[in-house]
């Protein structure tokens, strides 16, 4: 036995990140009385500036954008219980493509090797039981996204450290749902085509091939808060559109593929600590 205490670590991209994929997770467990360790790898600076001015457009300040999000963010870590916050404070790497990718210190544009060392590092601090981050199209191919789960899957390699391992993902019934959703709101939305299938990674997976099911209905109110936290964003949010009701009935499980475990959990599972408690 041990006194070190069961340790979740999440490792995300940007401010707002943690409260979409994981906020539920993180403000369970937390709850659970497990330590929760969120690392946050760039500023954010990309991000919508004041009167949602993006970047390159006059009145968008990328430091003042990063301080902003720095605050929204430890309001967000509050709402959720997160127990410690670690910025590893590379610059936002913008969309795929933007000049900012290969900006000097962008996230996208560090070796992998440079920014895993420094994740390693946090990792041997904290020794996290559970690592959570993207799966390798970055969920939906964001630079910074995929560059997230490079460093991660090599401080993993580094220091063998976590029993599990999971990317975060979406099952496909809930994208149709979610579809529907965005239409009822006059929001643009195409089916995908089959006939264009194999031209891009798809978002998300078939519901039989998620590995994990983690309700988290009960904290639905604290997952809406922490993105409600991030106000600056809020034309980019569309999830704060449904009201807490609505939001909770569609975001209320998270879903997730085990990719390393050490624990020899069945699976399907609903918990991301089964095997270890």
């Amino acid at each position: 036995m041990t006194d070190r205490p069961l340790t979740l670590m999440a490792v995300h991209a940007h401010p707002d990140d943690e409260a979409t994929g994981t906020g539920g997770v993180l403000g369970r467990y937390a709850a659970e009385g497990i330590r929760t360790v969120l690392v946050t790898c760039t500023d954010g600076s990309c991000g919508d500036g004041p009167g949602g001015a993006k970047p390159g457009d006059p009145g968008h300040d990328p430091a003042a954008v990063a301080v902003v999000r720095r605050g929204e963010l430890e309001a967000s870590c509050d709402v959720l219980g997160v127990g410690h916050l670690e910025l590893l404070g590379y610059a936002d790497s913008g969309m795929m493509g933007w000049p900012a990718n290969t900006a000097p210190g962008s996230f996208w544009s560090t070796p992998v090797d440079e920014a895993a060392a420094r994740l390693a590092e946090l990792m041997l601090r904290y020794q996290p039981d559970v690592v959570v981050t993207y799966d390798e199209n970055g969920f939906y191919g964001h630079p910074d996204h995929i560059q997230a789960n490079r460093i991660t899957m090599a401080a993993l390699s580094l220091t063998g450290m976590a029993s599990k391992v999971y990317w975060t993902t979406a099952p496909r019934s809930m994208m149709t749902q979610f579809g529907q959703i965005m239409r009822e709101f006059g929001m643009d939305w195409e089916e995908p085509d089959p006939s264009e299938a194999g031209e891009g990674p798809e978002i998300g997976l078939p519901d039989e091939e998620i590995t994990t099911w983690v309700d988290t209905t009960e904290f639905g109110s604290q997952k809406f808060d922490a993105l409600a936290a991030h106000a600056s964003q809020g034309e980019n949010i569309f999830f704060l559109r449904m009201g807490k009701e609505r939001f909770t009935q569609l975001m209320g499980v998270e879903t997730f593929v085990r990719v390393h475990d050490t624990t020899g959990a069945p699976l399907p599972e609903n918990d991301l600590f089964a095997g270890l408690r």
